[in-house]
């Protein structure tokens, strides 16, 4: 099945000639675009089967994730499973922000969600471009929220609540496209950032309430309350040294500058070291360590995007409070992409 969620190109056309070769392909059009969510609810109405793979159209899964992804749910004791994502990869991988991205999501998927599962137990978000749900688990917490900026994080957070399992399959791997421009990359950092804060805001009174019902999801929940915190001290705390730097330069005092940036230097020196142990550790373990050569760019990702994530977090919350109140839909405009060339796993 084939959701087209009102395009505008020659997607229409296409799947008509793909339909007269494929018998089976079915073809649900929105002619107005509401946004992701809502269009996965149409498309669960007309779904027949009783699991639901999400994949996105600049998504391409290995040959054999059906089968391992089944594998999962037909376990004896997999009635309580909601969900299972897989792990992502960078397909396009020629420029160097798209390289960089290839560590970031090692280091998210090979640390992060390893270490929910090993220790908590579950995940508490989706890889939405690819994932496989229990229809039933969809259904039982009111399917996707629409207007929310990230359905994925949302739904697996919901899924949490209800008491519903939800594993990371790290063998089962999917290659997407990844932004190639710095805009693009922003626009999708702050619909991440957006989404995460608007979990946070739909959760807050229910797990401040109610810490010790689920001591992993309490935990979780103490992370991004922290992530948030440190993004405006990060912005705050920067203002001020600028601020400062301008100050003494004017007075002529050399020495607090000296010492300013001496101390700044010593606190990066330290970022940069605790970021590079994680980062090791999570592309030797990731994929069987054969990224382990995109370490090179490791440097760009833990300057660069530690400070685009955290400004996102900082110019969404007041619009994550807005979708909170009413005031806001779940609609967005993906990364330009320029098309994926599928190619094997085994030429990386």
């Amino acid at each position: 099945m084939v959701t087209d969620d009102g395009s505008t190109d020659r997607t229409p056309e296409i799947l008509k000639n793909l339909q007269e070769k494929y018998a089976k392909l079915r073809v649900v059009r929105i002619e107005k675009n509401k946004g992701k969510a809502h269009a996965f609810n149409i498309g669960l109405a007309f779904a027949k089967g009783k699991l639901i793979l999400s994949n996105d159209a600049d998504t391409v899964p290995e040959p054999d994730s059906l089968n391992r992804y089944i594998n999962y749910f037909i376990r004896p004791d997999s009635t309580n499973i909601s969900a299972v994502t897989a792990n992502m990869d960078v397909q396009n991988r020629a420029k160097l922000i798209a390289k960089s991205q290839t560590v970031e999501f090692s280091s998210i998927v090979g640390i992060i969600k390893r270490t929910q599962l090993g220790v908590l137990g579950s995940i508490y978000a989706y890889s939405g471009a690819n994932t496989m749900y229990r229809k039933d688990a969809l259904v039982d917490v009111g399917l996707f929220r629409q207007d929310r900026a990230t359905e994925d994080i949302s739904i697996a957070w919901d899924h949490q609540m209800d008491g519903w399992l939800s594993l990371f399959a790290p063998q089962i791997m999917f290659f997407m496209e990844v932004p190639e421009s710095l805009k693009m990359l922003y626009r999708q950092r702050k619909r991440w950032a957006k989404g995460g804060i608007e979990v946070w805001l739909t959760n807050f009174r229910k797990v401040f309430l109610h810490p010790f019902d689920n001591i992993g999801r309490t935990i979780m929940f103490i992370d991004q309350t922290l992530s948030i915190i440190w993004s405006l001290f990060f912005w705050i705390s920067s203002a001020l040294f600028i601020y400062s730097m301008v100050y003494f330069a004017l007075g002529g005092n050399l020495e607090r500058i000296y010492h300013m940036l001496t101390m700044a230097f010593l606190f990066v020196c330290f970022e940069m070291i605790s970021g590079t142990f994680q980062l090791i550790a999570s592309l030797i373990v990731d994929d069987r360590g054969r990224k382990v050569k995109y370490l090179l760019f490791a440097p760009l990702y833990m300057l660069f995007y530690w400070m685009m994530n955290a400004l996102t977090i900082v110019t969404t919350f007041i619009p994550a409070v807005k979708t909170i109140l009413g005031l806001d839909s779940g609609t967005w405009k993906s990364p330009e992409r320029k098309g994926i060339k599928v190619t094997n796993k085994k030429d990386k």
